[in-house]
């Protein structure tokens, strides 16, 4: 015999759990699979008649004030529903979510009992019933393109701006305004995202299309970029324009007809699109005159279910049998559980969703180039939450912003750390800075992986040269003696 501690799940915990980490639609095939399993559960669709409701309206708003100067906001919460207590973000501890006779607290955690850990990426492949789409697709190479959570941001946002048939219909001085962002930036992670699978997608026009393509093989020559440039010429036969434009004979054009009808015009046709749903934010943001940002929950996707309590006191009150008896206990309990769970998966949401807006406020006031380091575990320890809790929330739920709608992972970012203990720079702002010395380096002065040390170093950044090494790799930029040689070329 021993004696020993072992932490068991009940079935209530596990379904906390699964509730939490359930996308909104998701999480409506849930509720009405649990309608037609439980008698005792009805679902609301008039806020204004629950007033006798058991469980309290998750819908809530949070408004924060942005401090330019210090980077952090004073917050305070406010529930909008009458009747409801009001609840100060980061001021509970995590206790047993079944303690609260009351309903949950805004602070549980339901973590705790995971079977394993939680991965903060996004398995697409694991959350699409039936065939991937095009932006599915491209979503799922994000993660291996090596861009930093800035341009992760840009190229999320170009992805959403994207048709069926793989183009791009959003002018890039648009995406660039809203994003607060440099149209280089932009116009360079456009050029990534270009070279995703399949070839040919993220074009702005046919004859960029074609060009990916061509280039992909490695037959984009000049005669064939004319021909491209005068597709009108092809679409009327004109072959001798065609010979005159691109300076070449007659069995030459036909060759680059025939290559050209091997081409794909509209790169995404090969995808699904019956399975294609739009995204749905789980939380609204909202800039306000008085320099506050409001961030509120969708309720308009926030299912909400409630105990018929009418009905089980008449059924209760009904003869019945052992095994009867047993169903409606088993229902009444679970129906109850369940409308607690929504309650706190709501407000979990939302002290999540304003903890990131507070940290990365810089990027709402002035853009991509503000973003901050943030990791799970300082949202975590804000909001005195698991950071395993944190890491759950994250995963396929959606900000709307004045600058478009994201993930809340996107958020997330490495730092490095300062000299002379100031505050830590955020790895995308010193993968900017990197690429910035290198594209301003003279030919005849190429930067050694060494020398950006030093110059980072007199900025402020304390970084190792192999991190400046893998930086400058996951920028597509060769080495100092790579760029030397290729400038000696030029």
């Amino acid at each position: 015999m021993r004696q020993g501690q072992s932490l068991v799940m009940t079935p209530q915990l596990q379904q906390a759990i699964k509730l939490l980490q359930l996308s909104n639609q998701e999480l409506s095939e849930f509720i009405e699979a649990e309608l037609e399993r439980n008698p005792l559960l009805v679902k609301v669709e008039d806020e204004g008649g629950s007033a006798a409701a058991e469980a309290s309206d998750p819908k809530s708003r949070e408004q924060l004030t942005l401090d330019e100067r210090s980077g952090l906001g004073e917050a305070r919460d406010q529930l909008d529903a009458p009747g409801e207590d009001v609840f100060e973000p980061g001021t509970g501890s995590d206790a047993a979510l079944a303690a609260d006779a009351r309903g949950p607290s805004a602070t549980t955690d339901w973590s705790g009992a995971s079977n394993g850990p939680a991965s903060e990426d996004f398995d697409y492949a694991a959350n699409v019933s039936g065939d991937v789409t095009l932006h599915e697709h491209l979503h799922s190479q994000l993660s291996f393109a090596g861009l930093s959570a800035a341009d992760r941001l840009i190229a999320a946002r170009l992805i959403d701006e994207m048709d069926e048939t793989g183009y791009l219909r959003a002018p890039l001085e648009d995406v660039a305004k809203a994003l607060g962002a440099d149209i280089a930036n932009v116009e360079a992670v456009l050029t990534v995202c270009q070279g995703f699978d399949p070839t040919g997608v993220m074009a702005r026009s046919v004859p960029e299309c074609l060009a990916l393509q061509l280039r992909d093989r490695g037959r984009l020559d000049p005669a064939m970029q004319a021909m491209l440039d005068n597709l009108h010429l092809v679409a009327r036969h004109d072959m001798k324009a065609l010979m005159d434009v691109c300076g070449v004979d007659k069995a030459d054009i036909q060759d680059m007809l025939l290559e050209l009808r091997q081409l794909s015009p509209k790169p995404g046709a090969g995808f699904s699109s019956d399975t294609t749903v739009a995204v749905a934010p789980d939380v609204y943001v909202r800039e306000l005159p008085n320099g506050m940002f409001a961030v509120e929950l969708n309720s308009d996707n926030l299912p909400r279910v409630l105990m018929d309590k009418a009905y089980y006191a008449e059924v209760t009150a009904l003869p019945m049998r052992e095994k009867e008896k047993e169903f409606i206990s088993e229902c009444a309990a679970s129906a109850s559980w369940l409308v607690k769970s929504l309650d706190q998966r709501a407000r979990t949401i939302l002290k999540v969703a304003s903890e990131i807006v507070r940290q990365q406020d810089g990027f709402f006031a002035h853009g991509v180039a503000h973003l901050r380091p943030l990791n799970l575990k300082q949202v975590a320890d804000a909001i005195e939450m698991h950071e395993s809790t944190v890491s759950r929330v994250t995963t396929n739920k959606y900000m709307a912003t004045p600058r478009g709608l994201f993930e809340f992972k996107y958020f997330f970012s490495a730092s490095i750390p300062a000299t002379g203990g100031g505050e830590a720079h955020s790895a995308e702002a010193v993968r900017h800075r990197i690429k910035q010395l290198i594209d301003e380096e003279a030919p005849e002065d190429v930067l050694s992986d060494d020398q950006i040390v030093e110059i980072l170093t007199g900025f402020g950044i304390e970084i190792a040269r192999r991190t400046v090494a893998k930086y400058r790799e996951s920028l597509n930029i060769p080495s100092s003696v790579q760029r030397r040689r290729m400038g000696r070329a030029g």
